[in-house]
């Protein structure tokens, strides 16, 4: 019997193979770009670098807004015995002592027919307008009519400072003052330092020597 010989394998042409080896790269790049990180494995993330890091401001970089720093509050200033009083202006107001705690006062008893008081009352509107922030002059009138003491302080201008009814004669007992015209001249602590007479020129050199 004539041997069977078997037919020679077919070649591959070249072009074909190139086209699977193209094929078997793609499969082999989509299954890479499909598998992630395991279950479980930590995902590092990659450190900023400084110029990124000082560009991002932290809580405790940002700056709290700031603004008027509060003001210390404000102690008032101890009332002394001398100044625990209240009383009505000529006017109707009612005048409390206590608000000129801290300062020094002068307190002026007059009367409305007196005339050594009323040469002294140009004195005290000259100056007491001057001085009311620092050293302030009171005026307690007494031993009159309201009407008249009205008058007297609208003929010598005293409308510029306050003026207290005292018909009742209750101030002028509480510092015993028993002749007019008398000034007392009470300190910042509330201590009178002087009580008397004191003409023109005198009151206004010691209240100039209390404001400074």
């Amino acid at each position: 019997m004539p041997r069977r010989t078997s037919a020679p394998a077919r070649a591959v042409p070249p072009r074909r193979l190139g086209t699977a080896a193209v094929l078997v790269a793609a499969l082999l790049g989509a299954a890479s770009c499909a598998v992630g990180p395991e279950p479980g494995s930590p995902v590092r993330v990659a450190a900023a670098s400084p110029a990124t890091a000082s560009a991002t401001p932290t809580a405790s970089a940002v700056a709290a807004p700031t603004g008027t720093p509060a003001a210390p509050p404000v102690v008032p200033a101890r009332v002394p015995e001398t100044l625990t009083f209240s009383a009505k202006t000529l006017d109707g107001t009612t005048f409390s002592a206590a608000r000129l705690a801290g300062k020094p006062v002068v307190l002026w008893f007059w009367a409305p027919w007196c005339a050594t008081c009323a040469s002294q009352a140009w004195t005290v509107a000259e100056i007491a307008p001057k001085y009311r922030d620092t050293v302030p002059i009171i005026g307690v009138a007494g031993l009159g009519e309201q009407k008249a003491m009205k008058e007297f302080v609208a003929e010598f201008d005293l409308g510029g400072t306050p003026q207290l009814d005292d018909r009742a004669g209750a101030l002028w007992r509480r510092f015993e003052v028993v002749e007019q015209s008398t000034f007392l001249i009470i300190d910042r602590d509330g201590r009178v330092v002087q009580q008397g007479f004191l003409d023109g020129e005198s009151l206004s050199r010691r209240v100039a020597e209390l404001a400074g």
